[in-house]
């Protein structure tokens, strides 16, 4: 059972989108929880990295970013706009010793 050994020490870096409804701070509590029930990765670190939300316009078809302005166009105010990135959670990397 060698698999035991190589999650003793795992780190995970998970790219968490700007607008993708996780919140960082609780993420990180609840895998600080976490750790303490299972011995195996107590010794886990977690890194978050949030990855910035992007708008496209269909009508000038320019991006800009969702946070800042929304769903409305800051260039030509079109609300024909959709949302190329920016709400996806995904596990970056994982490292195992």
């Amino acid at each position: 059972m060698h698999e035991l050994g190589i999650i003793v020490h795992i780190t995970k870096t998970l790219e968490i989108g700007e607008v993708s409804t996780i919140v960082p701070d609780y993420l990180t509590d609840c895998w600080k929880y976490y750790r303490k029930k299972f011995p195996l990765i107590e010794h886990s670190e977690l890194k978050i990295e949030i990855l910035p939300a992007t708008t496209y316009c269909e009508d000038c078809r320019q991006t800009y970013p969702t946070v800042e302005f929304g769903r409305q166009c800051p260039y030509c105010k079109s609300p024909n706009t959709y949302l190329v990135c920016g709400d996806e959670c995904n596990i970056k990397e994982i490292e195992a010793q």
